[in-house]
């Protein structure tokens, strides 16, 4: 499938990528140190704090219209509801405790709290956890739609473009560019809504078209199936994105007041793309192939010239503001906190060579080639390593809940090796390519409770423990 575009629809989709790389080859550093590069030295304001870690979580904008056109409304349920509670838990019990601490990732908390072995297998898993190889599956497939590149070829391009700058400008460019990509993710999808009820019709359409269960809040999802989408949402609770910007505000009081913001703009957007989707599901049917292209197939029918490549702008936005800015995260984890701990390099130049970079995106490349589908890589990434990461890094700022880190590093092994074994053991006894887990149980909470129990074993063990002080 190729889109129908004019020339001047192809030339506003390059202008787009030539204004990013305008914005970040002319962002300016203030000096040479690893406070600037990684955080931008604190000088992050609300207004920008909003913009950037908007655009930067929602990249996941065709496995949005996946879900949607798989199950309706109760998509909402799965890749939306969820992440709104744990990210109202952030705002209220991590946020502003985040900032507070004065550091520059995660693994840095858990070096200071349970010592060099757990933040080097924390920041493993946070590099595993950052990859960027969905949002870089998502600009291949749109690549591909537009111009016509072999998905591996799109992917190298789409690589290239998010990496040259962040080279230069580190986490000001990245910032930059996502100020910028967050008001043209509004402008795409504003853009396509009134020409869906124009020419499609209102609730009607959508009613008369789709079947009852893809307008019930809760369609034909399973209990077991939604929570462990649930739990996925918990990623919001140690996504390291949402630590960066945190650690980067310049007024202790912005974190918890710009999480909140924040959870308003994805509520909008969420609607917009929701109904989007719907509008897809009621043209289509079931006549379309493959349910990633909901969004770009339903553009291409029903908007005009300028108009497709206004939409198709924003969802290349979309998308793009989180493939750079999670190569940048996982580049850093790479190079800070996994090598620079284990070699133990004081050189802060040795932070932000092009080491971090190149690896994030050599393995985003591979997972990507290997794990074609958005929802996939969320599933198996989140199932293997968020029950890992949630213990360590939520206690981790909580002194009371503090432990002995030889309990700690035993929870995250024990944890994410019993979810790595029943998801493997699954995929191995699959009938028709559907896993078959041990006991009919997701792989997900055979690994949080086996961390659990570790941990609470160590906590019952916990004797008097002197803690430093977040403030």
């Amino acid at each position: 499938m190729k889109l129908n575009l004019s020339t001047n629809d192809y030339l506003i989709v390059i202008s787009y990528f030539v204004a990013v790389l305008v914005i970040g080859f002319k962002t300016k550093t203030s000096e040479n140190s690893v406070k600037d590069y990684i955080i931008a030295g604190r000088t992050l304001t609300l207004p920008a704090f909003v913009a950037t870690l908007v655009s930067s979580f929602y990249g996941g904008v065709l496995g949005i219209g996946e879900f949607t056109y798989k199950y309706g409304v109760s998509g909402w349920l799965l890749y939306a509801f969820p992440f709104y509670v744990f990210i109202t838990i952030f705002a209220f019990f991590l946020a502003d405790k985040v900032r507070k601490v004065h550091l520059f990732t995660i693994p840095d908390k858990l070096n200071k709290v349970y010592g060099k072995k757990v933040s080097i297998f924390g920041g493993i898993l946070i590099f595993f956890l950052t990859t960027p190889a969905p949002y870089l599956f998502m600009m291949a497939i749109l690549m591909k739609l537009i111009f016509g590149f072999n998905i591996m070829y799109a992917m190298i391009v789409s690589l290239a473009l998010s990496i040259l700058y962040l080279l230069k400008g580190g986490f000001r460019a990245d910032v930059r560019v996502n100020i910028f990509e967050f008001i043209l993710m509004f402008v795409g999808f504003g853009i396509i809504l009134p020409f869906c009820f124009n020419i499609l019709g209102g609730y009607e359409f959508l009613e008369a078209r789709l079947p009852p269960q893809d307008l019930s809040i809760t369609g034909g999802i399973t209990i077991q199936y939604f929570f462990v989408w649930f739990f996925i949402g918990a990623w919001a609770l140690i996504d390291p994105v949402f630590y960066q910007r945190c650690y980067a505000v310049k007024n202790k009081k912005t974190p918890k007041r710009g999480v909140l913001i924040s959870l308003f703009f994805w509520f909008i957007f969420d609607a917009m793309t929701t109904i989007t989707g719907l509008y897809s599901k009621a043209f289509f049917g079931n006549d379309l192939a493959e349910p990633m292209y909901s969004f770009p197939a339903l553009g291409e029918k029903i908007l005009p010239p300028i108009a497709k490549s206004v939409f198709l702008v924003g969802m290349i936005a979309t998308i793009m503001s989180s493939l750079h800015s999670y190569i940048f995260v996982s580049s850093t984890s790479f190079s800070r906190d996994i090598l620079g701990r284990i070699k133990n390099i004081d050189d802060e130049k040795f932070l932000y060579r092009g080491t971090g970079l190149f690896v994030s995106a050599v393995f985003a490349f591979l997972i990507a080639y290997y794990i074609p589908s958005v929802v996939d890589i969320w599933y198996t990434v989140g199932t293997m390593i968020i029950p890992a990461l949630l213990i360590s890094v939520v206690t981790s700022y909580f002194p009371k809940l503090h432990v002995h880190s030889k309990y700690i590093f035993a929870a995250m092994i024990a944890s994410s090796s019993v979810s790595l074994i029943c998801f493997l053991t699954g995929q191995f006894l699959s009938v028709n390519g559907t896993p078959q887990y041990p006991l009919g149980i997701e792989p997900m909470y055979p690994g949080l409770v086996t961390g659990l129990i570790i941990y609470f074993i160590g906590y019952s063990k916990r004797k008097y423990l002197v803690v430093e002080s977040d403030y």
